[in-house]
């Protein structure tokens, strides 16, 4: 649908529902139009300026953006402000006036006329007069004095940051009924159509970075965050307005100068030397639609602010109000090794108010299944019964426990399916399995079983165990998905109906006999996906496998009959990695589409949507309560997403290159990461804090699993090693005090080496998967590559 007639919006959400949030423009209020009426042959006066910059104010918790009154809003007088000065002034005005009313936006008119103080009748003149009426003339393509005014208009618009736009929104700007009468109205309502002298840009640039380099030391690597936004804007606005040489000269002096982890964006950027590249590229898309955080103290912002009014630096104050969001907090400056550690991703740091929501990590409470259990064996209760009640004090890192956690969401806040028979029976034997499991540490490090999948030239891309490790999975390139029994258990099929009719349905082993011996073999393979398959996840009953594939779309197979059940058909693009919620009924999927997608496996559509990723979502977690979910993506950040209400309660930033592992600790509290710049980061989930990094690997992270009682996190890299981590002496270092949790950083420790418990090399099989058994052997599995 093309807005025609929606030129300027009062509401930007009103926009954002009918057209997507890339074009709107806020309401242009008389106290700013008459400061901007101060401009004389395009000379600012300085005073004025400053004036206009007070207008850029705090948004309550520290955070710029441009200031626009409410209708009705008074000086400190108490009085409305009025254009009654200078005629031109009144000109001024009134040509705004004309151009909102030939746009049918009378709302806008009336805010504007009631702030300037002009009456019905006032308003009215800019239509009715002539050229030598006394009030604005009409504006022709022949009329000097009225292309005259309404370019100081324009201007104006331009000078002031209350306006933005995307060339692919489907908002187009158009000339209302005789568009003869605005020349050039029209091309002001541009993201980047700034008119400053494409050969000072460079000056702005390099002056900015001389002042900045002569600053203190503790405001310095502070400021310097402002460098590669103003380059990356800068350069696209030049572009934009077609000054090619000056962009490629402007891009090949200062490119150098930024961080080496934008090196993959500034060669994307380097691609876009024409306006016309401009047009559908998804990286263009990201730096125009989505504004760039700083996070900077409010001593080093003031430092800024002052230095840019004291240059009267319009073109750079513009382009910070414009594209970027400044998060001030109070408090010394942070450290260049603070700021290296939580830099990177695409569009800056997380803002600390998205990390501001309570998060109920704690685990939910289990159910009471003892009765049966005693009633099969009662020696089982002291073999059983007594670690079980020891076992949240043997466990430090908080295995589950009966008692209700403190920070564990109500038991009934989102609904869970009931436990079956049989799912009673599994778990107890997990906990027959956890009576037996090795208790993990710095001198008791777990044995590798590595499963190497030899001549796999369908290509190997995706791997899962089951949760009692008796079946492994694999998702190939040439579209299938394969399944084998890694114990002595062959797989079979149910038999057909006609053969299940004759079974005697109340007989003890009912389970066995409806299966077929006659299909028993030690792998099946899947057949249905059109398109290489990148993700696979079991259910934790073992009844059913999720797939995921190029084709769009995510499919359940039933491992009793090996077939498919169900095509979950949302995404429009490559889904990259799909997984079951540690219950079971619901599972997750995130790809190229940037949205990740929440699913019950009886719905075959999405229950919950989640946008906000500026790239791919590589890689999809559930929370060990099923409460929230984790994903991962190529734009360098990881959010975390409140099942219950869809929302984003923490953004993660830290990582330099694509994000394509994440691994949740037993306990719920802590998440690890990896991504292709080869460092595990850390994670404290409650306070949404990096809290460790752990440096080794010398290539993309594809594998991160804690052990089943979350003392040692393993991870796997392209590399060909296993590395074992101690992480209970990671986070038992850490300490969250209210000054860290409030200004949103912290200090790392450089004791990687220290938390090297070991590594294990492959002979040449990148590590793509890993898994802890129920009693702490570690499997992990690859695709051999001579």
């Amino acid at each position: 649908m093309r807005c025609e007639q929606h030129i300027l919006w009062e509401d930007q959400s009103e926009c954002q529902i009918l057209c997507g949030p890339r074009f709107f423009i806020l309401p242009v209020h008389a106290h700013i139009i008459s400061k901007m009426a101060a401009v004389q042959d395009g000379q600012l006066n300085l005073e004025v300026e400053k004036d206009i910059k007070t207008e850029i104010t705090n948004d309550g918790s520290g955070n710029i953006n441009a200031n626009s009154s409410s209708p009705g809003s008074t000086s400190s007088g108490g009085k409305s402000k009025s254009p009654a000065g200078s005629g031109e002034d009144q000109q001024t005005l009134l040509a705004v006036l004309q151009f909102l009313k030939r746009n049918k936006l009378t709302e806008s008119v009336d805010i504007l006329r009631r702030e300037a103080g002009l009456s019905a009748d006032d308003s009215l003149v800019s239509e009715s007069a002539g050229a030598g009426s006394g009030g604005v003339p009409n504006v022709s393509a022949d009329g000097g004095d009225a292309n005259s005014l309404l370019s100081r208009v324009a201007w104006h618009l331009q000078s002031t940051p209350i306006y933005f736009h995307s060339s692919n929104c489907a908002c187009t700007v158009v000339a209302a009924s005789g568009g003869e009468d605005q020349p050039d109205v029209n091309v002001v309502l541009s993201a980047y159509s700034q008119q400053g002298d494409p050969v000072l840009y460079p000056l702005y640039y390099n002056g900015l970075k001389k002042f900045i380099e002569s600053v203190l030391d503790c405001h310095r690597a502070e400021l310097s965050q402002v460098f590669y936004p103003l380059f990356v804007h800068m350069y696209l606005e030049l572009v934009y307005n077609n000054h090619e040489n000056e962009a490629k000269q402007f891009f090949e002096k200062f490119s150098g100068d930024q961080e080496c982890y934008y090196e993959e964006d500034l060669r994307i950027l380097s691609s876009m030397s024409k306006k016309e590249h401009m047009k559908g590229n998804e990286t263009m898309l990201d730096f125009r639609t989505s504004k760039f955080v700083l996070r900077i103290s409010r001593d080093s912002y003031q430092l800024l602010k002052r230095h840019l009014q004291e240059r009267q630096n319009n073109q750079i104050w513009n382009i910070i109000q414009e594209h970027l969001y400044i998060d001030i907090f109070d408090g010394m400056p942070r450290s260049k090794s603070q700021i290296d550690a939580m830099s990177g991703s695409l569009a800056g740091e997380g803002k600390r108010d998205a990390n501001k929501a309570k998060v109920f990590y704690g685990l939910l409470k289990e159910p009471e299944i003892e009765v049966p259990l005693d009633d099969e064996d009662e020696e089982a209760e002291n073999e059983e019964g007594k670690p079980k009640k020891k076992k949240p004090k043997k466990d430090s890192m908080g295995s589950k426990s009966k008692k209700q956690d403190p920070n564990a969401p109500q038991q009934t806040r989102i609904p869970l399916p009931e436990l079956k028979d049989s799912d009673k029976l599994d778990k107890i034997m997990n906990m027959k399995e956890a009576t037996k499991k090795i208790r993990l540490g710095p001198d008791n490090l777990p044995s590798i079983c590595f499963y190497s999948f030899l001549n796999a030239y369908q290509g190997l891309t995706a791997v899962d165990f089951t949760d009692d490790s008796s079946l492994i999975a694999g998702g190939f390139a040439d579209s299938t998905v394969r399944v084998w029994s890694v114990t002595p258990k062959k797989l079979r099929r149910v038999k057909s109906a006609a053969d299940l009719s004759n079974i005697d349905k109340e007989s003890d082993d009912v389970l066995e006999r409806i299966m077929d011996e006659k299909t028993a073999s030690e792998s099946k393979i899947l057949y249905g996906h059109s398109g290489p398959v990148y993700g696979i996840s079991f259910s934790p009953d073992r009844n059913y496998l999720l797939s995921s594939s190029e084709d769009g779309t995510v499919r359940l197979w039933s491992l009793q009959t090996f077939t498919c059940l169900v095509g979950y058909k949302g995404h429009n693009y490559p889904v990259w990695d799909t997984q079951f919620s540690p219950y079971g009924y619901y599972f997750i999927s995130g790809g190229h589409d940037r949205v990740a997608r929440l699913w019950a496996t009886d719905h075959y559509q999405p229950l919950r949507m989640f946008a906000g990723h500026l790239a791919d979502i590589t890689c999809t977690r559930f929370h060990p309560n099923s409460n929230y979910v984790a994903t991962g993506s190529a734009d360098r950040t990881i959010r975390l997403w409140d099942v219950l209400t869809g929302n984003c309660v923490r953004i993660l930033t830290g990582h330099k290159g694509p994000i394509h592992s994440l691994a949740f600790s037993p306990n719920g509290k802590f998440m690890a990461s990896g991504a292709t710049d080869g460092r595990v980061l850390l994670w404290d989930v409650g306070h949404g804090l990096m809290v460790g990094e752990l440096k080794g690997h010398t290539d993309t992270i594809y594998a991160l699993k804690f052990s089943r009682d979350g003392e040692i996190l393993a991870s796997g890299s392209m590399d060909n090693t296993v590395k074992l981590w101690d992480t209970l002496k990671a986070f038992d270092d850490v300490e969250l005090d209210d000054f860290t949790a409030a200004t949103g950083h912290i200090h790392l420790p450089e004791n990687s080496q220290e938390l090297l418990l070991g590594t294990y090399m492959t002979k040449s099989t990148p590590v793509i998967h890993l898994h802890f058994t129920r009693r702490n052997l570690l499997l992990a599995a690859g695709a051999y590559n001579p």
